[in-house]
């Protein structure tokens, strides 16, 4: 009992640092737009957009999905104890990521008069490209002190990392933006690229892992694994990105470009705001999922337990939206972008099922079964990119948010039925009750705003925010014991005060 309270802790734990840093990192990211806006205007913010996404997609191509996959083989290895087999499987894993950083430098410099044209229309930033050449390699190696970081579980250090480094990174360009405007942009995005692998290797040389020599054999024998899974995250990742792509064109063409701003920035909104449980599934959870996943027992345990968490945490969080989402909308865009509440309504319906199915999802990464996770990925974008064009033709931006909901209850289905079925995988009662009492609370959210007149959906709706909220702080509670934990910070608060006071 006291291993699963140990647990329940971590999940919890993760979930709240890596929230914590990413409002930290929401907040920075808005006075960076805020400072590139005033003082280079829509020109230079698409300039640097453009450079951003176009080294972004290249990196995704060449980096070969390592960020992901090798956090699979790093945690096993750790999780077995044998300190031999970590030296080697980090020391084929960091020369992978030296090698892919390379390969993504050198096209970028190789093909930089084509990318400025391609991009640009114009071979005008074509040195731009070239000095951004170096920016593949900084962050592909950042990536791998990231991976270390991750898959040894070093949370405290990865935190610090990420949040010393928007803060700094903001500190050295805003002044660059000021005095040298747009010829500022890519300094600042090589200074906060480099600064980016400063602090990744400053926390990372903190684990003692050593580098053993790897021939060229060991080499392709112990990283076929890491690229195999790589290159079909990075397949999946362009399918993600194309479907993403092909819907937004179609609103385009049927509904004009304002409609497609609705769009963006409702998924924004929602994604921005319930995205610190999915982080922590990504930083910690995988990690820790990975390291047992050779035991079928365990992997359900923590499946359960990580599904568990989340709805406790997103339960109260969607209940808000669903009742407020109004007034949210308002404060973070303006009167204009109401037209896009009900698409929300609809896809924070769906962030229940999302969130039962990532807990579930994860299992084939950590498995390593990189070709059922390629064609359940496939299959499950397949289906949603059709029912977003049906929903967007028979219902307009409502319907986007109908075919949201109906996708992951589909996808949720679809993983259930895959884990069950390969690895014996089933919920656990506890997490069914938690799950049907948080869904029952959000769809009566749902309905009281829906039916309901006047005010009255806001009384309903606090009513059922509190009861929500306080289901989870109690089934919280005989998870990790809250009481415990607050005691323990109290005193450790008096003992402070204590120590201070007589010194």
């Amino acid at each position: 009992m006291s291993d699963q309270k140990s647990s329940f802790r971590q999940i919890l734990k993760a979930t709240s640092l890596f929230g914590g840093v990413q409002v930290f990192q929401i907040l920075i990211s808005i006075v960076r737009s805020k400072i590139i806006a005033v003082l280079l205007g829509p020109a230079g913010m698409g300039i640097s957009g453009l450079f951003t996404s176009t080294t972004s997609l290249i990196a995704g191509f060449t980096g070969m999905g390592l960020g992901t996959s090798a956090i699979k083989n790093i945690s096993a290895a750790e999780a077995s104890g044998d300190q031999a087999r970590v030296e080697l499987v980090v020391s084929v894993f960091r020369r992978l990521v030296w090698l892919t950083g390379l390969i993504g430098a050198l096209v970028v410099l190789v093909f930089s008069p084509w990318l400025s044209e391609l991009t640009f229309g114009s071979r005008q930033y074509t040195m731009g490209f070239v000095w951004l050449s170096i920016t593949l390699l900084f962050n592909q190696l950042s990536i791998g002190q990231n991976v270390m970081l991750q898959s040894m579980r070093k949370l405290q250090y990865l935190a610090s990392a990420s949040m010393i480094g928007a803060l700094v990174s903001l500190v050295f360009s805003a002044p660059m933006y000021y005095f040298w405007r747009v010829d500022a942009i890519v300094p600042a995005l090589i200074i906060s690229s480099a600064l980016g692998l400063f602090l990744e290797w400053y926390y990372g040389r903190r684990i003692p892992v050593r580098q053993v020599p790897v021939s060229l054999t060991t080499l392709m024998v112990e990283g076929r694994e890491m690229l195999q899974m790589g290159f079909m995250l990075t397949v999946s990742g362009l399918i993600t990105t194309l479907s993403s792509y092909v819907i937004r064109v179609y609103i385009g063409a049927h509904g004009g470009v304002s409609e497609v701003g609705l769009y963006n920035a409702g998924f924004a909104i929602i994604n921005t705001y319930t995205g610190l449980v999915f982080s922590s599934m990504g930083t910690d959870y995988y990690p820790r999922l990975s390291g047992v996943a050779h035991d079928d027992q365990q992997a359900n345990l923590l499946i359960n337990q990580q599904a568990e968490v989340a709805i406790l945490i997103l339960a109260p969080i969607l209940s808000v939206f669903l009742i407020f989402i109004d007034w949210v909308v308002v404060l973070l865009y303006s009167t204009k972008f109401i037209a896009v509440n009900g698409m929300i309504h609809w896809a924070a319906l769906g962030m229940y099922f999302k969130a039962a199915s990532w807990s579930v999802a994860f299992i084939l990464l950590a498995k390593g079964e990189s070709k059922i996770f390629f064609w359940n990925e496939l299959f499950a974008n397949v289906y949603t990119l059709a029912l977003s064009l049906i929903g967007y033709r028979l219902a307009g931006l409502d319907g986007l948010g109908i075919a949201f909901l109906a996708g992951y209850v589909l996808y949720l289905i679809q993983v259930f039925l895959l884990a069950r079925s390969r690895y014996g995988f089933s919920f656990s009662s506890g997490f069914f009750t938690i799950y049907m009492v948080q869904l029952l609370a959000g769809l009566l959210c749902f309905v009281s705003v829906k039916i309901l007149p006047s005010f009255w959906p806001y009384v309903a709706g606090i009513l059922l925010i509190v009861a929500s909220t306080l289901y989870s702080i109690r089934e919280m509670d005989q998870r990790i014991d809250l009481k415990q934990i607050v005691n323990k910070v109290k005193n450790r608060f008096v003992k402070q005060g204590d120590s201070e006071h007589g010194a």
